[in-house]
């Protein structure tokens, strides 16, 4: 789970049953200061991405229940957002929502390695991703692991980043 303050807390616990009974995930509940103003922003997201009436429905649900039971958020301004395209990968959901795309990875530590069998060379036919370099793999999700294409497997603690891999 996302680190969060006290308010922002609360208004995650509000908005998630109105967040799952519309079929959406909440990614995260931020609370803070710019400037001179307060936000309290709400991101969501689901398979297949959200888009604007998701967004717009889900604020005029969770709008007035925010302001009725969670008193202490004296924001400014109040927003509905999706996460974004490359807004890195954290949780075991979002590897889950993703699962079968490619994502642009960053490992902290040497990874598990099942790569398939060498060629008639005897070299593998997968790179060996190493430390601190990005690799772009499909993945899979196994019991809590990622697996990626290329061979692969990491637990959340052993990725440094990842992100959806974007063609554009």
């Amino acid at each position: 789970m996302a680190k969060r303050s006290k308010i922002a807390q609360h208004a995650y616990d509000v908005a998630l049953p109105v967040a799952e009974s519309r079929g959406l995930d909440l990614v995260d509940v931020e609370y803070k200061k710019e400037g001179q103003k307060i936000f309290l922003r709400l991101y969501i997201d689901k398979k297949g991405g959200v888009d604007l009436d998701d967004c717009e429905g889900f604020h005029n649900e969770v709008e007035p229940l925010i302001d009725e039971q969670v008193p202490e958020a004296d924001e400014d301004f109040f927003e509905v957002s999706s996460p974004g395209l490359t807004r890195p990968l954290q949780e075991i959901g979002d590897y889950i929502r993703y699962e079968g795309e490619a994502l642009d990875v960053t490992l902290y530590r040497e990874p598990e390695l099942n790569a398939p069998e060498p060629n008639a060379q005897g070299t593998p036919t997968a790179p060996h991703p190493k430390v601190g370099k990005t690799f772009t793999a499909a993945y899979t999700v196994e019991e809590g692991r990622i697996v990626f294409a290329n061979g692969v497997e990491a637990e959340l603690k052993d990725i440094a980043k990842a992100v959806r891999h974007i063609d554009f």
